[in-house]
């Protein structure tokens, strides 16, 4: 069941990304609105229930990157904009790492149009 709810849950909110970019927005604008959703939804505690439920599926799409990015600053324990930042990098290293490595296999793979 835990499969089918992350399917789901991912599926529908790349759909809903995938239905602005058909109408009316560009992709810029839908990563900047997901990354924004998740912030705000992550913030408010949202974003909790539906990571509980959808796990990987909610985390995943970009929406899942500003929610880990609102986490790292809400885990800070002091007032302190250093440790905020390296919250920030704790938790979200890994996706920025992932991109930057996948990207560049497709760079070598693909040819660039420049």
């Amino acid at each position: 069941m835990e499969y089918w709810s992350a399917f789901f849950v991912g599926g529908f909110i790349c759909g809903v990304a995938q239905l602005f970019m058909d109408y009316k927005f560009s992709q810029m604008q839908v990563v900047i609105g997901l990354v924004l959703a998740g912030v705000v939804l992550g913030a408010l505690g949202v974003y909790d229930w539906l990571v509980d439920i959808a796990g990987m599926g909610a985390l995943l799409p970009m929406s899942g990157f500003g929610y880990w990015l609102i986490k790292g600053v809400i885990a800070t324990t002091e007032q302190n904009v250093i440790e905020a930042g390296a919250n920030v990098f704790r938790l979200v290293g890994v996706e920025i790492v992932a991109m930057i490595v996948l990207s560049f296999f497709t760079a070598l793979i693909c040819k660039p149009k420049g």
